[in-house]
């Protein structure tokens, strides 16, 4: 069997190693250090943006520590992106609070803010305030901010975003990640720069990143005993694994860059094939690092479906997956409200994410090229 194709695999730089031997050498291997700083001025300095972040140990500690730090609570609603992955509903329910799920919208896949002022109405006439919204930028695609921040505006709701997919991404020339109260990256294996494992919480004030610092830091006392007055967590980024990631900063606008001409290689190769359509911006206010490129597949014009090519790509060991599952599907949240006109389940029946990596050789490619030509009798 040929090697297999990747849908995401890391692509390490090559001055990883520089960080981390300094870190053997000083003995910096805790979970603070010369990376961890440098690695969060790094990223402040990239996001382009009065912000100060927080390196953790995954996007989803980072999640789970902003609706913290937004008063979430038991009993309390979150109102959530339904097209996403799990980790950014089960913080929520690490909190004891509940999800009120919100459909996508068809030009970025992410929250629909029609759906979103519907849900927050009936929640109001339900005698429910709901504590923050989560947004997601899907594959690396920024949602419609303008629009779901003017409605959390009117309600008086803070925003997380949920940018675990989009470092590198931008709306209107803003960076995804710093238009919320708080913004979360993630850096796992997958994402377009990794530390092996890791996230980052982006504060807009000195005061919120220390008290991000405080608790994943298990919200230690300042005494000279352990004493302890706020439940707290161990999710602070290893000096080790920040070395990695200053590595990787290093080569993050190449990464970029690929990724986006992996997009462009989809669409030159679906140009031909009407009802195969390749996830793109809608107009010039969005910019994506295109993470994962995706497409959805209309069966009753090319008589394929999304399974069909996702089987024949793994014949050839190609791996690709079908778009997330929306979380008002799922079993663990089959009790959970949702608002929205089924976007996201379309989305799901008939989207494919294709292999996107930055590291794709061209011989690679060829081999997608003939299998994908092959599927389509072209």
């Amino acid at each position: 069997m040929s090697d297999k194709i990747w849908l995401s695999s890391p692509h390490m730089g090559g001055n990883e190693l520089k960080y981390i031997h300094d870190a053997f050498d000083n003995n910096w291997v805790a979970p603070l250090g010369p990376n961890v700083n440098g690695f969060e001025q790094d990223l402040e300095k990239f996001l382009n943006t009065d912000v100060k972040v927080a390196a953790l140990s995954a996007g989803t500690a980072a999640l789970h520590l902003a609706l913290i730090e937004c008063g979430v609570g038991y009993g309390d609603e979150v109102i959530c992106q339904s097209m996403t992955f799990s980790a950014s509903a089960n913080p929520i329910a690490y909190q004891g609070a509940i999800p009120v799920f919100v459909d996508s919208e068809i030009d970025t896949w992410n929250m629909c803010p029609v759906a979103l002022r519907e849900a927050i109405r009936d929640r109001f006439a339900k005698g429910k305030k709901p504590k923050a919204i989560i947004v997601v930028h899907l594959y690396g695609m920024p949602a419609k901010m303008d629009e779901i921040l003017a409605v959390a505006k009117e309600f008086d709701i803070p925003v997380i975003e949920d940018a675990a997919e989009a470092l590198g991404s931008s709306y209107k020339g803003k960076s995804c990640g710093t238009f919320g109260r708080f913004g979360v990256l993630s850096f796992n294996g997958n994402k377009i720069i990794t530390t092996s494992g890791g996230g980052a919480l982006v504060c807009h004030t000195q005061e919120d990143k220390d008290k991000a610092v405080f608790l994943s830091t298990q919200a230690r006392d300042n005494a000279p005993h352990y004493q302890h007055s706020h439940i707290g967590y161990n999710y602070r980024m290893s000096n080790i694994c920040a070395g990695i990631g200053r590595g990787q900063m290093e080569v993050l606008k190449d990464r970029i860059q690929a990724r986006r001409e992996m997009t462009q290689f989809y669409i030159e190769l679906f140009a031909n094939i009407e009802g195969v359509n390749v996830f793109t911006e809608p107009s010039a206010d969005f910019y994506s690092n295109h993470w994962l490129a995706a497409i959805t597949i209309e069966a009753n014009k090319v008589g394929q479906t999304r399974e069909d090519l996702r089987l024949a790509l793994l014949e050839d060991n190609i791996e690709s997956r079908p778009l997330w599952k929306p979380m008002h599907l799922q079993p663990v949240f089959a009790d959970a409200s949702y608002y929205g006109e089924n976007i996201g389940e379309r989305l799901f029946e008939n989207g494919l994410c294709l292999p996107s990596g930055s590291n794709l050789t061209e011989a690679e490619k060829e081999r997608i090229k003939v299998k994908v030509e092959k599927v389509f009798s072209i």
